[in-house]
């Protein structure tokens, strides 16, 4: 695997496998992205997900949008995975406007998955059926790792 966590900067290298931008909640979210990672090693995994981030250096917001906005471009694929989460905690609007974007572009590939639990379940399923109704809404973690490998590997 080839692991690639932000801020950390990737050049694509001959011979790599396909690669994967773990899209989803970061903040006051469960820490789903290290099983992800670990579910899809066979792959170059970018995850924007740091061990250390201190939110409140406008700096570092900065370079963590520009990282994202990089490899969310680079990917080949882009796997968006929304956790329940307390919705007076957050919602994930960065997620959600991200999702957006990428559902707007028919040629971006992607597996997307959200938990019942996560607040905006079902405007995630309801603009995504409209937006691309060729793609399916996982609802487990599991299913959505077990889609993005088949679209990786197929």
């Amino acid at each position: 695997m080839r692991y690639v966590e932000a801020p950390t900067a990737h050049r694509p290298a001959a011979g790599d496998p396909p690669s994967v931008f773990l899209a989803g909640g970061i903040t006051h979210c469960p820490p789903w992205q290290s099983r992800a990672a670990a579910a899809l090693a066979e792959f170059v995994v970018f995850n924007p997900r740091r061990a250390d981030f201190d939110v409140s250096d406008p700096a570092q917001t900065d370079i963590q949008i520009a990282w994202e906005y990089e490899h969310l471009v680079r990917a080949d694929l882009t796997l968006f995975w929304f956790p329940a989460c307390e919705p007076s905690l957050t919602v994930q609007p960065i997620t959600l406007y991200e999702l957006g974007a990428a559902a707007a572009a028919p040629a971006r590939r992607l597996v997307v998955g959200t938990d019942p639990g996560y607040p905006r379940c079902a405007d995630v399923h309801t603009q995504l059926r409209l937006a691309r109704p060729d793609l399916t809404v996982h609802l487990t973690l599991p299913a959505t790792l077990a889609a993005a490998r088949a679209a990786l590997t197929g």
